[in-house]
């Protein structure tokens, strides 16, 4: 049976830690993509207020071997990071096991993974994996997958699912709003760049699911 696993990394653990030494109120969040080549997870944005005063020279980083700005748009940028899997870390721990990463957010206190595998084994793989190579994460949630419900769950992830029922409860789609993101970001406890994203992907995965007509 299908297993999802959430785990933490405290942030200093995981490479891009120069985005949070130059802007402490950045969030960095993993751009779910199709692959379409051999690298890995390389697509990023990175969300801040003041997101024109990030240097992005990462290459003292030891994980990083190349930052490439994608898009630039209002207090966000969309970059590739080219990866050094010489240095361990959360990553070579998910190119070394069968886990399969869904989703993750990092924030200057800490990142956070949401992680899927066929079965329990694979898990336990992924967690022996980081501790025999001095990578401290821990298991913060573990449950196996249920059958999807008429395929109702579109394919979110549980951080996008949150933030558009709590938006809609709210009155955040109503017109006029009855809330705004601001507010839904102090109720969830995570940045108004986080819950900006989190509405933006769901949305766009929910009209893909829902609306767009694949093509042949």
């Amino acid at each position: 049976m299908a297993i999802e696993a959430s785990f933490t990394v405290d942030q200093p653990e995981f490479p891009l830690n120069a985005v949070f030494e130059q802007l402490p109120d950045a969030t960095v969040e993993l751009d779910r993509v199709v692959p379409t080549s051999d690298a890995v997870i390389p697509y990023f944005w990175i969300y801040a207020e003041r997101i024109t005063e990030l240097t992005l020279d990462l290459t003292g980083d030891e994980g990083v071997d190349d930052v490439t700005v994608i898009d630039e748009l209002d207090e966000q940028l969309f970059v590739r990071i080219d990866w050094n899997l010489d240095h361990e870390s959360v990553l070579t721990a998910i190119v070394e096991t069968d886990v399969t990463l869904l989703s993750g957010i990092g924030t200057a206190e800490n990142w956070t993974f949401e992680l899927r595998s066929s079965d329990q084994q694979e898990v336990s793989e992924f967690q022996s994996y980081c501790r025999k190579n001095g990578i401290p994460i821990r298991l913060t949630q573990l449950h196996a997958l249920a059958p999807l419900d008429s395929d109702r769950q579109y394919d979110l992830t549980d951080g996008q699912r949150t933030a558009l029922i709590l938006a809609y409860s709210r009155g955040y789609f109503d017109s006029p709003r009855a809330a705004t993101q601001a507010d839904l970001a102090e109720e969830l406890e995570i940045s108004h760049q986080a819950v900006s994203s989190r509405l933006q992907r769901g949305i766009r995965r929910l009209v893909a699911s829902t609306v767009v007509t694949p093509q042949e």
